[in-house]
């Protein structure tokens, strides 16, 4: 299947990580968005959105990372522990993969982005907003193994882990929040592509040198 991508994207590192999981090789279409790649009448007609990650399944096209995750687990998956069935504990990741999307990732983006993409001045209070999004992380986290607790890895620790190596990259220290700390630690050693999300993320380092985050 074509996997429409660009390294340094978080969104994007957790769709590979997911497609690791399940035992997917992806076909990977690297998309240069500075480049207009991603306007071009052909990928229009895969998504008219026109943003990356995108997936190409046997003419079936999706988009938005963490609809493509549970796709992927849906179809190819051999056991329900990254999704599970149960619907409490579904509705649990589903949660935290929203938390991400909105909160957690949203936040981080509202700082960053600005500053790499308009030359925008750094924002004190988006920058305590990030801090704020982790202390919820934390909370989640308190007493457990995983994002969304129980006792193996879901489609959740996958889509936050990609977000933090962002942060990481980035120069954000989560530090100084243990829960959170001690999990991305331990993710990495068990998350299946956590190596490849690690050396794509690198791609994304230059764009975060020009930004000083807040002391």
């Amino acid at each position: 299947m074509d996997f429409y991508y660009l390294p340094g994207s978080a969104p994007c590192r957790a769709v590979q990580m997911t497609a690791a999981a399940v035992g997917v090789e992806l076909n990977l279409k690297l998309t240069n968005l500075m480049a207009g790649e991603h306007m071009k009448p052909e990928f229009l007609k895969l998504n008219p959105q026109h943003c990356v990650p995108t997936l190409v399944d046997n003419g079936f096209s999706l988009w938005e990372s963490r609809a493509i995750m549970i796709y992927l687990v849906d179809k190819y998956g051999k056991e329900d522990k990254l999704y599970p069935k149960d619907p409490r504990k579904r509705a649990v990741v589903n949660q935290r993969l929203y938390f991400d999307m909105g909160t957690l990732y949203q936040r981080f983006g509202d700082y960053y982005y600005p500053q790499m993409f308009e030359n925008a001045s750094a924002d004190p209070e988006k920058y305590r907003k990030i801090d704020e999004a982790l202390e919820f992380l934390d909370i989640f986290l308190d007493g457990q193994q995983f994002i969304a607790g129980g006792d193996s890895l879901s489609l959740a620790d996958l889509s936050v882990l990609a977000s933090l190596t962002t942060f990481e990259v980035a120069g954000y220290d989560f530090s100084g929040h243990k829960n959170v700390h001690e999990w991305y630690g331990r993710i990495q050693k068990i998350a299946p592509g956590a190596d490849t999300n690690r050396t794509w993320a690198e791609a994304a380092r230059p764009l975060f040198d020009k930004v000083k985050p807040q002391q």
